[in-house]
């Protein structure tokens, strides 16, 4: 038996074997970080390779949405543009007076099911010509759009949002940063799976590019070139790669959707697609407003709030910045407001909100430099309106696309994981948040999901369309539905002990409640030219 003399000179240890790896309030390995901007000519590249993702969405949601009622090409093109022209002013002003985060804007799905709702509205029954028919909904899209966007606009110039910011913890943000990303899965494999032989190529380059070349090839400048724009890379080879097997005729005696699928020359874009063309207000014609759509769209707004808030966490811990201040979130979920208010003024046929898939190609390059949106929102201003040259990108397969999304919809699913390194997971109370609204999550959308499909319906199925988008919507979103379980527990389970404040994680984010408690956060979110002054974070 040892003696006490000898337990003793045991016992201690020393503290990197008892927590070898420390929690960070700041993440490493980020090359650039948001306030450190890389050089030019890497930066222009880097906003490219920015402005080629998000524009897998931005031609997915508009060739979706207007198959609907067999819109023509023409109307998928203007509006195709029209949505990336206005992703650009958003990110512009979301870069320099929202959060100031390095967060790309783009189209949001969180809109789609209430848009498809609007799209197959009965009022529109009775119109015959189809592009009459086509213009008449998109006007009603731009008044719902424009009533829904108050919702966000209030919330968040208000600080409304931020109060309810204040209460978030590491423990109820876990779930909703989480499930941001991995609950996009159906738009990564089975939209990859369409054209397997050129999605699965598109997923290994990128993963050899970005993962393996730069650990096999450490410290050499050509694995560093590879590593941050293997995007672009991978996206060129599988790219020519598909258009050798179209112009090769190996789809020739396909099926119908194999060929829309998997060929570089079925999007009809580059045809329809004008010279020169400036998106401008009103251009559908005068906006209509209904009632019910308008409720409808405020609720898919909410999700979408909510939906942001995560993907914000996930994009602030990406560029290496402090966590985001309540304040700073809700300015800016204040100016993604606004830019719902100018998707609807310009006709964009759907909202916009903050780019997952971008959040995620922040991890992929570690740069996390604003300046690389900006150059992004460039690039998507300027083929917007050149749209020739645009549409050439846009023509990019959707299985490329959705082997893009596999990656980074997974990096910001992790980017939630991550945020457990500030809680207790020894504590039941822990387990049991995490459990319930995790499983809870999955299992309520996808009961939703399961009924919408057997009965072409949702389960609140009234004569009012709009009360049931209303509930249907925000039950089939998976990060709405696990964020605000986990929230309200959290919120509301009794603590057992004083230690439950350190075991929620609150402890590590107290001091970025405030704007000014920290000088880093100042440093980080601070408006431009002097505005802080006049409009101060609280």
């Amino acid at each position: 038996m040892a003696s006490g003399g000898e337990e003793n000179a045991a016992a201690p240890q020393k503290q990197d074997d008892l927590q070898p790896h420390p929690v960070k309030d700041q993440l490493s390995g980020i090359t650039y970080c948001l306030a450190s901007p890389p050089p030019w000519p890497e930066t222009i590249l880097l906003g490219f390779q920015h402005y080629l993702v998000m524009l897998g969405t931005t031609v997915l949601i508009p060739t979706m949405l207007v198959s609907k009622i067999d819109g023509r090409n023409e109307d998928k093109v203007k509006m195709i543009q029209t949505l990336l022209f206005v992703s650009g002013l958003n990110t512009f002003l979301q870069s320099f007076f929202g959060t100031r985060l390095p967060a790309v804007i783009g189209a949001s799905y969180s809109y789609v099911p209430t848009t498809v709702s609007i799209f197959l509205a009965a009022r529109y029954s009775d119109i015959i010509d189809p592009h009459e028919k086509f213009e008449k909904i998109m006007c009603g899209i731009q008044g719902a759009l424009i009533a829904a966007s108050l919702l966000q606009i209030l919330v968040g110039f208000s600080g409304l949002w931020r109060n309810v910011a204040r209460f978030l913890s590491p423990l109820s943000a876990v779930p909703l940063v989480a499930f941001s990303g991995f609950g996009l899965y159906e738009q990564g494999f089975p939209l990859l799976a369409k054209c397997i032989e050129i999605g699965l190529p598109e997923i290994i380059l990128l993963v050899i590019f970005s993962q393996y070349i730069p650990q096999l090839r450490q410290g050499e400048r050509h694995s560093i070139f590879f590593h941050r724009f293997a995007v672009i890379i991978s996206v060129v080879i599988v790219w020519s790669f598909a258009h050798i097997l179209t112009i090769s005729g190996a789809y020739s005696n396909s099926r119908t959707n194999t060929q829309n699928s998997c060929r570089t020359d079925r999007t009809g874009l580059i045809d329809a697609s004008p010279w020169i063309r400036v998106p401008y207000p009103f251009q559908w014609g005068t906006p209509t407003f209904n009632a019910g759509e308008v409720f409808a769209m405020m609720a898919a707004s909410f999700v979408s709030l909510v939906e942001s808030t995560g993907t914000y966490i996930t994009v602030s811990r990406y560029a290496s910045a402090t966590p985001i201040p309540p304040s700073v979130l809700s300015r800016g979920i204040g100016w993604q407001g606004f830019g719902i208010l100018l998707c609807g003024f310009f006709g964009a046929g759907n909202a916009t909100s903050v780019s997952v898939e971008n959040a995620g190609l922040l991890a992929v390059t570690r740069v996390g430099n604003r300046r690389v949106v900006q150059i992004s929102a460039g690039f998507m201003i300027f083929f917007s309106i050149l749209g020739k040259f645009g549409a050439i990108f846009a023509s990019i397969p959707a299985p490329i696309i959705a082997a893009l999304h596999c990656l980074f919809f997974a990096y910001v699913g992790a980017g939630g994981l991550s945020l457990l390194q500030f809680c207790n997971l020894n504590s039941f109370r822990t387990k049991f948040i995490l459990g319930i609204s995790i499983f809870m999550g999955l299992s309520i959308p996808q009961y939703f999901y399961q009924y919408t499909t057997l009965e072409h319906y949702g389960p609140v199925h009234t004569n009012a369309t709009w009360f049931n988008d209303i509930i249907n919507v925000p039950f089939s979103s998976k990060a709405f539905v696990s964020g605000i379980l986990a929230f309200f527990l959290d919120m509301t389970l009794p603590p057992k002990d004083k230690t439950t404040k350190k075991d929620r994680g609150v402890i590590w984010w107290k001091r970025f409640r405030s704007f000014k408690s920290d000088n880093r956060s100042e440093e980080f979110y601070s408006l431009p030219f002097n505005l802080s002054y006049y409009f101060p974070s609280h």
